[in-house]
């Protein structure tokens, strides 16, 4: 029988689990993907929003960045009406506005990707996790994430939401150390 993290527990979650949860990305488009959504998870799990990705592909241009910095309120107004998504006002503006801060930091460090990966020295931090009280809600890379991010212009972007994106995105590799994915990630 195969050992997953203990929060694995539905299909949908069982494949995101086993697929793409700490594996580091380096590509800027997958990274702006997990900002969105990961700002968009905010107050609710994770399956919530898992279970409407394809719809947020669809609503936000396939998280093409360029394209989604350039939102205008008709464009407003479909999100806000699209059920496939979380219509929340907020969360929608700040996805569009996040897009252009996006863009800023791609033009000042010559990728997101570079900018993001500094905070963890281009290095996956690894916490031996064992249990799952174990895995922290956020640390001072998160803080610190979350303080920088917001100086350039971000929402929905506080330590905990920081973190869960660290942990998406393989800056973090919080696998508990029995699950099979620990040493593979």
């Amino acid at each position: 029988m195969v050992k997953r993290c203990e929060w694995s527990e539905s299909e949908d979650m069982t494949k995101y689990h086993d697929t793409e949860w700490g594996v580091p990305v380096h590509n800027d488009k997958g990274l702006f993907e997990k900002v969105i959504l990961e700002g968009a998870q905010a107050g609710l799990s994770w399956s919530t929003i898992l279970k409407r990705r394809e719809n947020y592909r669809k609503a936000f241009a396939n998280f093409e960045v360029e394209k989604v910095s350039k939102f205008n309120e008709d464009d407003f107004d479909r999100l806000i009406n699209d059920e496939g998504i979380i219509r929340n006002k907020l969360k929608i503006r700040s996805a569009i506005s996040n897009a252009k801060a996006f863009i800023e930091i791609q033009e000042g460090f010559g990728s997101f990707d570079k900018y993001i990966w500094g905070f963890v020295n281009n290095k996956t931090i690894v916490n031996n996790v064992k249990e799952m009280k174990d895995i922290p809600v956020n640390t001072l890379v998160s803080d610190a994430m979350s303080k920088d991010l917001k100086k350039r212009g971000f929402n929905f972007v506080g330590s905990t939401i920081c973190y869960a994106f660290m942990q998406a995105v393989g800056l973090v590799n919080d696998h508990q150390v029995s699950c099979f994915r620990f040493k593979e990630v």
